[in-house]
């Protein structure tokens, strides 16, 4: 039988709670009506609850209702409690924290975009920080986040990279240098994924599939991979991501 939890009955129960429980029900299509309530009636009174179930909430969909109902509140109302969230020893707290602040889109969130969040030794947490940052960063200070981000290059697996890139990509010509510089250096990994993301910014009509593969390969490597199946010949062996085709 599904579980159905109250959230409009008018039992006496403060509507608050009704929906503070329902938000930690066993199903989840409960605990995503639950978020659609409250961000549909974009009461204050339901701001810790909803923060508190970002921290802990499985299912993605109702993560994302989770930010939808939040950027339904004021921002004089929300934002100081989601900063707060930016240093929760919880990875999943900080990256919806970060996630939200996305969506709510206020640039004066932007100081709390801080060096650890760039670097937090989650992935997922820093690539959602890199996300925030290009989206919020004052033109200004876009150099110098180029240059946080570029310390970042050859992170991770493949969809890490491709997510560094796009984020340098995003931030246009403040990346020039720095990718310049990058790709001379010393670390191979590092320097294929400089040139990579440079090919990345000449080239913003590649899509996803044909992205994930120069980040993937090198330009030098996928074009070699090209000439040599347009050719006739064997394709060099590109070896396991992380390993020799590591950029």
């Amino acid at each position: 039988m599904q579980e159905v939890v109250p959230i409009n009955a008018t039992n006496g129960t403060p509507q608050h709670t009704r929906v503070a429980d329902a938000l930690r029900a066993e199903n989840p299509s409960v605990r995503l009506q639950a978020a659609l309530a409250a961000g549909s009636s974009a009461d204050p009174g339901f701001l810790e609850p909803l923060v508190e179930r970002c921290a802990t909430e499985p299912d993605f969909f109702v993560r994302d209702m989770l930010s939808w109902a939040l950027t339904r509140l004021p921002p004089e109302v929300a934002l100081p409690r989601i900063r707060r969230e930016l240093d929760s020893e919880h990875v999943q707290a900080r990256s919806q924290a970060l996630h939200t602040l996305s969506k709510i889109g206020d640039r004066s969130a932007w100081p709390w975009i801080t060096r650890d969040s760039l670097h937090d030794a989650d992935d997922e947490v820093a690539r959602t920080a890199w996300r925030v940052a290009v989206a919020l960063v004052p033109e200004d200070e876009k150099k110098d986040l180029a240059a946080e981000l570029v310390t970042q290059l050859g992170r991770g697996d493949r969809g890490v990279r491709l997510s560094l890139s796009r984020a340098l990509v995003d931030l246009g010509h403040a990346t020039e240098a720095v990718l310049t510089g990058a790709a001379e250096h010393p670390d191979p990994a590092v320097a294929a994924h400089a040139r990579a993301t440079a090919w990345l910014r000449h080239h913003p009509e590649a899509g996803r599939d044909e992205a994930m593969r120069i980040v993937v390969l090198g330009p030098e490597q996928a074009a070699a991979v090209d000439a040599a199946a347009s050719g006739g010949a064997g394709i060099p062996d590109a070896g396991e991501p992380g390993e020799t085709a590591r950029c």
